[in-house]
Parts: structure tokens; C-alpha cells; sequence
């Protein structure tokens, strides 16, 4: 189902950056339509096993975020969105869990809808966090997303080139290039998809 931005977004700016790159989808990690050959994805666990049982598996989960991520924004300004869920009038989220609290600075960057009013639906808050990259300082939001407490996260430089989407099970990354994406993907062959469509 296609959203759409609510008036007045909290930063403009952000979201004309975003139209400029990402004219097709919403900032949301679910939502992004990737080019094909800028895309690759990792998963998290070996055998592609979706979900940690040890606190050994989930240190293997964490260390494969981080080294993508490193090898990807060392050094670097990076943006992190997080998303919550605000429920229409009369109508409560089940799982609600505050994912801002685990993005240190973040503020409310925009709001999103679904397109169709004629179901019950919620308003999406996309809050963003600037911070510098360094290894594991996003490891309590990392950890969040593998056990499904939120979803929809995003970490990315701020030119928005660059996006990284941890979901329960692996991550979706988006390189500037196609060189660049080979060299990221042919470094970590073994964390790839095993099926030929690279899923």
C-alpha cells in the first residue's frame, strides 16, 4: 500500500534531500524500492537462520551489522531513522514500542500516512539521529530489530546514497554504484542469500 507525507514535515529539508534520491518511496526500510544494481543482502545468521536463540548467535547478529556498516560509513556522518506508530482514534497497537529511545538525539523528521482512509490505519512519526559512525554504538537498536521490536529503520550518510536497512534476519543495503556494491558483496560472499534470486 502506498503512503503519502503529511503536511508540513518537522525538517524540510531532509525530505526535499530524500525526493531528490528516493523520489519512489517513503523513508521507511520496508518501503524502499532498491535499483538492482546498486542492492545486495546480507543475512544475519550462518544457514540464514532468521532469528537468535544464544546469546552467541546474537553476537554473530551484531557483528555482521557492524562490519558491513563500518565498511561502509568509517569515519562518516551517518543518519539514523526510526519509526513509531501513532493509532487512529479508538484503536490500539498491540506491540508498541518506543524505537526513538534507542536513536540518541533523534527529533521528529516526518510523518507518514497509508493512502487509503477507508481502513483503520496509523500515522508513522520518522524520527532522525545524526551521529558519527563507530562500531557498535547502535548495537541496543540493532538487537531491537533482530528480536522485531521495530521495524523500518534506516542508517544512511547524509547525502542519502547510502542505505543500510537491518530487519529481523539480515539487512538490505543500497551502495552509490554498481562497483561499489560488488566489492561490499564479494567481501562478505558467505553472508549472501543462497537462493539465486539473492533473498
Amino acid at each position: 500500500m502506498s503512503m503519502r507525507e503529511l503536511p508540513d514535515p518537522a525538517l524540510p529539508e531532509l525530505s526535499a534531500l530524500w525526493r531528490s534520491h528516493w523520489p519512489d518511496c517513503p523513508p521507511i526500510g520496508y518501503e524502499l524500492s532498491f535499483d538492482a544494481d546498486c542492492w545486495v543482502r546480507f543475512h544475519s545468521l550462518p544457514e540464514s537462520k532468521r532469528h537468535a536463540d544464544t546469546e552467541s548467535e546474537y553476537q554473530t547478529i551484531l557483528h555482521r551489522h557492524n562490519t558491513v556498516l563500518t565498511e561502509m560509513f568509517a569515519g562518516q556522518e551517518v543518519y539514523v531513522t526510526t519509526v513509531t506508530y501513532v493509532m487512529d482514534e479508538g484503536f490500539t497497537d498491540p506491540v508498541a514500542f518506543d524505537a526513538h529511545a534507542l536513536n540518541p538525539g533523534s527529533r521528529l523528521w516526518t510523518r507518514m500516512r497509508e493512502n487509503d482512509d477507508s481502513e483503520p490505519v496509523c500515522t508513522m512519526h520518522v524520527h532522525v539521529g545524526r551521529q558519527r559512525w563507530k562500531p557498535y554504538i547502535l548495537d541496543p537498536l540493532l538487537r531491537a530489530v533482530a528480536d522485531y521490536l521495530c521495524n523500518g529503520v534506516i542508517i544512511m550518510d547524509t547525502d542519502m546514497r547510502r542505505l543500510y536497512h537491518p530487519y529481523d534476519g539480515g539487512a538490505d543495503v543500497s551502495m552509490a554504484d554498481v562497483t561499489e556494491r560488488d566489492r561490499l558483496k564479494a567481501a562478505h560472499a558467505d553472508w549472501l542469500p543462497k537462493n539465486r534470486h539473492g533473498r
